[in-house]
């Protein structure tokens, strides 16, 4: 076996003539060996003569460190913050709420001075009388234009002046209720802290001025009259006011009048006109506004023609055409006029009849 031989190609452009090894000439001599070996120091040299084997480590600082630092101070923040957003947090808390206060209601019975007057067709005595110009059913309750308040927004002053709006409607023009059967319309309407007056009204009625179905509602007797025209004509106004910071009240004035006929009579029998003039006074907090509903105060009726003699608490009971009162009032009231009466009874003024 001899030495490494030359490539089939010859010898490599660049390397050493001869194929010499090229670390031929590098000669470790004994001394360079000898110096070369690894040596340990000992412990004690270690700490004499040489540094530490252990690189050492910074001292600890006393207290925290710059992470924890920011931690603490995020905390911080956040529980800042949330304290600040309870205390001015942009929805106001709710006031405590003040008990809702009872109905106070009133029916002044007008009675006329004569015979009723009636004809057979209830448009021409729309005609003739001081509703020809009113509209029909919920047209003539329409919203007013609305501002926000100090406390409430545009729509929130919408919602009450529209439930009010809803009341106005289901109690004195849904031929349901005018007929003496359903209630349930109006009565999910109202504040929960007046169902059990309202329920009562209906369970035992009685004329104390908190009790009468006809304070809530307007219904006929339906044993005495029923309705020669489904559509009612009304004309009134609703306006709304803030009065204090945690409540809207509204007030609702409008005339209403009815076409009516005798129980069982048939279309070609003589129609009446009946005249209401109502007034109701509304109140909401804002769980009434959210919730669609609304605290009535106030319901302030009179109508006619009517008879002082009959008992308008549980129903209306209308004086029919060529029909007369028993006994009258002390005075003549106008339904049509925007003065209030001050009787327990009137008088239904002449110029309140359609002139037949």
């Amino acid at each position: 076996m001899g030495g490494p031989g030359n490539p089939p190609e010859g010898t490599p452009e660049g390397a050493p003539g001869g194929g010499e090894d090229e670390y031929r000439s590098v000669v470790f001599d004994e001394s360079f060996v000898r110096a070369a070996r690894l040596q340990e120091f000992s412990a004690q040299e270690r700490i004499a003569d040489h540094a530490p084997a252990v690189r050492r480590r910074p001292p600890l600082r006393r207290g925290l460190s710059r992470q924890a630092l920011v931690l603490v101070l995020l905390i911080a923040v956040a529980f800042g913050t949330a304290i600040y957003m309870g205390v001015r947090h942009p929805y106001q808390t709710p006031a405590a709420q003040e008990p809702v206060e009872p109905l106070r209601m009133t029916v002044i019975p007008l009675a006329p001075e004569g015979k009723v007057p009636g004809t057979a067709d209830p448009a021409y005595l729309y005609a003739h009388s001081s509703a020809a110009q009113f509209r029909t059913g919920a047209e003539g309750v329409p919203l007013p234009a609305s501002r926000r308040t100090a406390h409430f927004s545009d729509s929130q002053v919408v919602t009450a002046l529209t439930t009010a709006k809803d009341y106005v409607v289901r109690s004195a023009m849904d031929p349901e209720v005018l007929t003496g059967g359903e209630v349930r319309a109006v009565r999910v309407l109202l504040d929960p802290d007046q169902l059990d007056q309202f329920d009562q009204s209906f369970a035992r009625p009685t004329a104390d001025g908190r009790h009468a179905p006809t304070g809530w509602l307007v219904r006929f007797d339906p044993s005495r009259a029923q309705l020669a025209d489904r559509k009612v004509r009304v004309q009134g106004t609703l306006q709304a006011a803030e009065t204090d910071a945690s409540t809207l009240e509204v007030t609702a004035d409008h005339t209403f009048v009815y076409a009516l006929r005798a129980a069982g009579a048939g279309a070609e029998d003589k129609v009446s006109l009946f005249t209401l003039r109502r007034e109701l006074h509304f109140r909401f907090d804002r769980d009434d506004l959210r919730l669609h509903q609304a605290q009535l105060l106030v319901s302030y009726v009179q109508a006619g023609p009517l008879s002082c003699a009959e008992d308008s608490t549980n129903h209306l009971r209308p004086l029919l055409a060529g029909q007369t009162a028993r006994e009258g009032g002390p005075a003549g009231t106008d339904p049509y006029a925007t003065g209030g009466a001050t009787a327990l009874c009137g008088t239904l003024a002449t110029s309140a009849q359609p002139k037949v």
